[in-house]
């Protein structure tokens, strides 16, 4: 079979099918500069990928968020979660002198500048998780950063909680 009606039966691409191909993946051998896929091997890979197990179910609850490193707090009948680390899983990493300025920031893995590192850190206040209506939360601080609108770095938050959560 050809990489095109191997693609079409697999439901990928025919750039995966040539990856897997040359990676061994897949039984193939390479005729006239083309892929001649072996039937057999292509749907032993098929019944592979569809074995994968489903996506765990984030669930969000006090015990959660505390297990992912949250601070419970109960008064007056709230009870909320605080994610003080929220930064670490928006990605934003920095390093700091003895004096406690910056010394090196990054967002996501790139080098920012300080400025913009003290900036990111102050687009949002503070984080928690309410158990009255079990959302998460933020008070957004006073800084807006080049690098991240106060948008991207709260959705950059979540998506880190929720993959902190998905990996307990």
């Amino acid at each position: 079979m050809n990489t095109t009606t191997a693609a079409q039966t697999a439901n990928v691409t025919v750039a995966t099918i040539r990856t897997w191909a040359r990676n061994g993946v897949i039984a193939a051998t390479k005729t006239a500069g083309r892929w001649v896929i072996d039937t057999a091997s292509l749907a032993r890979r098929i019944t592979i990928g569809a074995m994968k197990r489903p996506a765990r179910k984030v669930i969000y609850s006090i015990e959660t968020m505390v297990a992912i490193g949250g601070n419970r707090w109960q008064r007056n009948g709230m009870d909320r979660v605080y994610i003080n680390d929220w930064a670490e899983f928006a990605g934003i990493e920095t390093t700091r002198y003895n004096t406690g300025n910056i010394s090196s920031a990054s967002y996501q893995g790139y080098g920012v500048s300080n400025s913009q590192g003290y900036k990111l850190l102050g687009s949002i206040d503070k984080v928690w998780f309410d158990a009255a209506d079990g959302k998460l939360h933020a008070r957004f601080g006073y800084d807006e950063s080049r690098v991240a609108s106060r948008d991207e770095v709260w959705g950059a938050v979540v998506a880190g909680i929720r993959t902190a959560i998905a990996a307990l």
